[in-house]
C-alpha cells in the first residue's frame, strides 16, 4: 500500500507543472516565490512550508476547502478570484496539475490559453 507521501505531489511536482505551462515565470528564491504569466501572478510557492497559493474562482475555492480542509485553506480574495493554499504533501499530483493549470488559464491572455488548449 502506498503511503500518503507516495501519492502526494510535493514541491518538485509543483515546479514541474509550472515549468510545463507556456510563458510561466518562476520568481527568485525566497519565502514566497511568485509564479507569473506575462507579468501577472497566478501562484506562489512557500517551499519552507511545503505549500502553494493558487488563484481560483471563489466557488471553486469554497468547494475545495469544503471538500478537504486538511489540504486546502482559504487565503485572500481579490475581486472575483479567491486564492487557495494547498498543502503539497497532501494533494495528488493530478489534482495539483489541474489546479495550477486552471490558475494559469485564469491569468494568461486568452489567445495564449487557446493556443495551449489546442496543443493538448
Amino acid at each position: 500500500m502506498e503511503s500518503l507521501t507516495d501519492q502526494a505531489a510535493g514541491v518538485e511536482e509543483f515546479l514541474r507543472i509550472v515549468r510545463g505551462l507556456p510563458e510561466a515565470e518562476i520568481g527568485a528564491p525566497g519565502t514566497h516565490v511568485g509564479v507569473k504569466v506575462r507579468g501577472k501572478g497566478f501562484a506562489y510557492l512557500n517551499e519552507d512550508k511545503g505549500a502553494a497559493l493558487v488563484k481560483a474562482e471563489l466557488e471553486e475555492r469554497e468547494a475545495l476547502v469544503g471538500q478537504d480542509p486538511e489540504v486546502f485553506t482559504r487565503s485572500y480574495t481579490s475581486g472575483r478570484f479567491g486564492w487557495v493554499e494547498i498543502r503539497l504533501d497532501r494533494v495528488p499530483p493530478d489534482e495539483l496539475a489541474e489546479l495550477v493549470t486552471e490558475a494559469w488559464c485564469l491569468t494568461a491572455p486568452r489567445r495564449l490559453v487557446e493556443e495551449y488548449e489546442a496543443g493538448k
